[in-house]
């Protein structure tokens, strides 16, 4: 009696202890996950490596200007498409005066002259039918926070917009007195719309999310109570992740970007799930075998710590192997993932048993209306108990699908795996060479209309012109070169011509810094466009034929030397990927058989998914393209989120295998896991679908390749194919373990 009464101490203080740690994280983490944002930074610049040439290029670039610049361009025209009037100019001659005096944000001081360098000025288009406001933000406050939270570049393109509305009455759509049009475009406004698109991460996102997984949760459990605390789970789990993040991106640890906030707060939340709903199920059916919820919530723990850790471990290896990248945005995500699986997995683990205990011997009652009952007594390694109950012999819809599987295993396989080559032959259509910045948007930005309006009535190759560094004695034959590259609309020393000024002034003799000079190269194609990046490849190509210690820079080239690294990345990581995952699979099933046959499946499994979204993007969406981390992203989310659920399912079969053989027990294994891990998928598709919520390509083709991906492999690898293959290969598939060399111990009826 004192023993019970000790252990139920035991039991209450633990849980209470869980639920006020978790509380308190939930209290500090959720004021940090509502702030990363703010730690937030989305310049793909600062993620190239620095023996990048752009980044070279970009560092001696330094030394010929007094302050680096953000340009901000103001396009105005008649919007009646008339040339433009005198009066009309001087309205605007009116307004670019008055930009540096207008007030800061409220709650700070001042006005944005402390914000720019040099004065707007208005430039005329030569077709005499567009104005061009040219405005330098410096460079290096841009980034930094106003008294509100939000970043000087944001801000100042809102002021920018606001001003145009209030005192010409110009927008996009509407046009006052005056009679013009305006837009905000150019780098800065480009870097504002993007910040725009990633304010719905915080909110938009997780609601979108959270409620469709409320909704499935609902549907899974049929309970008022459960679904609630799976989600409360997931919820603290993100407020643990985000608290650890914000901690470590505020101090330079490590770098957020606005893409890696979206798929930890997916990943999280989706993990947080899937790992509840694994250890739900598993405790549901131990309170058919106890009597008392903490020892059901024991047994439940010892069966499902394993797998859960494993699949844990497994997508937090392979995330991490992101760490090998180039490109400091890959190499960020791989710690954000790491950390947010890591969160998932404590939650699970700790808050999850906790809630589910808090009532005590009363707590059945979360699965109200449906609460199990302790109807099949098993004692503790009582084994012969165990295997008498066979949840592949009853009527579900698991159960019959487990039979039809093991009836006919390999014309199963066969015709799956020969479905599945299907999709992955349209692999090669996928275009995931790179996009222009204005593809990035999925919904009209004023930056990408503008930037269309500047191109019709400027050289749009002026606003950001390649940058090519040289040694003053070779000038002349890089110049010479350099014009002969197609694409190149002109190439002029730098002379410290004020930034937007128009052409750059040649009269002047060059700068001359170290004894290299500084060429201002202008393309025909806007620099935030492929084809700009293509001029700069073959200028590149040119230039270093001419002179070897010639740098070529930019935007366009920084662009450039993005996609390449990305390449670089795709054919470095994805080994190192297959060889983590498949060493970890070796070492939970203790086969090389078993992990090299889910290592495979689930890779075919990533190759059909890609196919297909190939197929939906060039033909259903009619997405321009893709950028060349977008497969690298994808596979390394599918292939360690793929290889979760055959973990899940793979070591039921082998716990069952152990009593029954292996044919009954990947029968069994597949009825009594089938509902559940689809569930699991159902939900994690779910919550990565919900990326398609921020308009933006990169997470639109995300979401898509994953979700789609997750839901082929639940249903199709997980539920078919990777069965069928287990029991084709009866016991040969745990080779070379001792399990492999064991014959069927019981059978399963399967007709």
């Amino acid at each position: 009696m004192l023993s019970n009464r000790r252990s139920t101490l035991v039991r209450a203080v633990l849980v209470g202890v869980a639920l006020v740690v978790w509380l308190g994280i939930g209290s500090v983490g959720g004021m940090a996950q509502g702030k990363l944002s703010q730690v937030q930074t989305n310049d793909a610049s600062a993620f190239l490596p620095s023996s990048a040439e752009s980044t070279r290029a970009a560092e001696e670039s330094k030394g010929f200007v007094d302050t680096e610049t953000l340009p901000a361009l103001v396009v105005l025209r008649p919007e009646d498409g008339s040339e433009v009037t005198p009066d009309q100019l001087a309205a605007v001659q009116e307004w670019a005066q008055g930009i540096p005096d207008l007030p800061l944000p409220e709650g700070n001081d001042g006005t944005w002259s402390e914000y720019l360098v040099g004065e707007p000025v208005v430039v005329p288009a030569e077709d005499g039918e567009a104005l061009l406001v040219a405005i330098s933000l410096d460079g290096a406050k841009a980034e930094q926070l106003l008294a509100d939270e939000e970043r000087v570049a944001g801000s100042f393109v809102v002021a920018l917009r606001e001003s145009l509305d209030e005192e010409l009455a110009a927008t996009a759509t509407t046009a006052g007195e005056p009679g013009l049009q305006a837009w905000v475009t150019g780098p800065a406004g480009f870097v504002a719309d993007l910040v725009t698109a990633f304010g719905g991460i915080d909110g938009v996102l997780l609601l979108v999310a959270l409620g469709a997984v409320l909704l499935i949760l609902a549907v899974v459990y049929r309970s008022p109570f459960l679904p609630f605390v799976v989600i409360f789970t997931a919820v603290f789990a993100l407020c643990l992740a985000g608290l650890v993040v914000y901690t470590l991106a505020k101090n330079g640890t490590l770098v957020l970007n606005g893409q890696s906030q979206g798929i930890l707060s997916i990943l999280v939340v989706g993990a947080s799930v899937d790992y509840a709903l694994l250890l739900v199920a598993r405790y549901r059916e131990e309170l058919h075998h106890v009597e008392h919820p903490a020892a059901a919530m024991r047994r439940a723990l010892r069966a499902c710590v394993e797998p859960i850790a494993a699949s844990a471990g497994t997508v937090i290896a392979g995330v991490l192997c992101l760490l090998l990248s180039d490109l400091g945005s890959n190499r960020s995500l791989g710690p954000v993932a790491a950390i947010g699986i890591a969160s998932a997995l404590l939650g699970a683990l700790t808050l999850l048993p906790a809630l589910l205990l808090v009532f005590g011997k009363r707590s059945r009652v979360l699965f109200w209306p449906r609460a199990p009952r302790a109807d099949a007594l098993v004692a503790d390694g009582d084994t012969a108990a165990a295997t008498a109950v066979d949840p592949s012999a009853g009527p579900g819809l698991w159960a019959r699908l487990a039979r039809f599987v093991g009836r006919h295993a390999r014309p199963v396989w066969i015709l799956t795996a020969l479905a599945l080559c299907v999709g992955a032959a349209f692999l090669p259509t996928l275009k995931a060479s790179g996009t222009s910045q204005v593809d990035i948007f999925l919904t009209d930005v004023d930056a990408v209309s503008g930037e269309a309006v500047l191109g019709e009535h400027f050289p749009a190759g002026a606003v950001q012109p390649a940058i090519v560094i040289v040694d003053q004695g070779d000038v002349e034959v890089v110049t010479t070169a350099a014009e002969g590259v197609d694409g190149v609309e002109s190439v002029v020393p730098y002379t410290g011509a004020p930034a937007g000024a128009g052409a750059p002034t040649t009269g002047a003799p060059p700068i001359v810094v170290d004894g290299r000079v500084r060429l201002d190269v202008t393309t025909t194609a806007s620099a935030d466009t492929q084809a700009a990046v293509a001029t700069v490849e073959d200028l590149r190509t040119a230039v270093h034929e001419a002179s070897p210690s010639v740098l070529v820079g930019g935007a366009a080239a920084e662009t450039l030397d993005t996609q390449l690294a990305s390449e670089r990345d795709l054919r470095v990581i994805v080994p190192v990927v297959l060889v983590v995952i498949g060493l970890i699979l070796m070492f939970l099933l203790r086969s090389v058989v078993a992990a090299a046959l889910l290592l495979v499946a689930n890779v075919l499994s990533f190759a059909a998914a890609l196919g297909v979204s190939a197929i939906v993007f060039n033909h259903v969406f009619g997405f321009a393209g893709a950028d060349p981390v977008v497969p690298l992203f994808a596979f390394v989310f599918l292939v360690a989120l793929g290889v979760d659920y055959s973990i899940f399912l793979m070591t039921r079969v082998r716990e069952e295998s152990v009593k029954v053989g292996t044919r009954a027990g990947v029968v069994r294994g597949l009825a009594v896991t089938g509902g559940v891990i689809t569930s699991a998928g159902v939900v994690l598709a779910t919550t990565f679908a919900a990326l398609g919520v921020i308009p933006l390509l990169f997470l639109a083709q995300i979401a898509f390749i994953v979700a789609f991906g997750v839901l082929l492999d639940t249903l199709v690898v997980r539920s078919l194919l990777v069965p069928a293959l287990v029991h084709d290969l009866d016991h040969r598939t745990w080779w070379p373990s001792a399990l492999s060399r064991r014959p069927a111990q019981g059978g399963t009826d399967l007709e």
